[in-house]
């Protein structure tokens, strides 16, 4: 339980630079396109029709997509407490 807990902390992380990383202006031009699919990945009926898959889909595979974007991501923009330029 505690390794899930950590793992789903590590994905709050990951949504806090992804937001950083999409407002930044030297952002990666497949970064919208892949965090739109994300969220339709995230939304998606299977959660509704099959709730088994769905929790699995929520609790394992999100987080580790998420985790994979936030991977994909420039070094610049993954180094923490870096803001944006004004």
């Amino acid at each position: 339980m505690r390794r899930l807990f950590l793992f789903w902390r590590q994905g709050g992380r990951d949504l806090k630079l992804l937001w950083r990383a999409l407002r930044h202006p030297d952002r990666p031009a497949w970064l919208l396109p892949a965090t739109v699919v994300l969220a339709f990945f995230a939304l998606d009926p299977l959660n509704l029709a099959l709730p088994l898959v769905g929790a699995v889909d929520d609790l394992l595979l999100l987080p580790l997509a998420l985790s994979a974007l936030t991977g994909l991501l420039p070094r610049h923009l993954r180094e923490t407490g870096h803001q944006p330029p004004a």
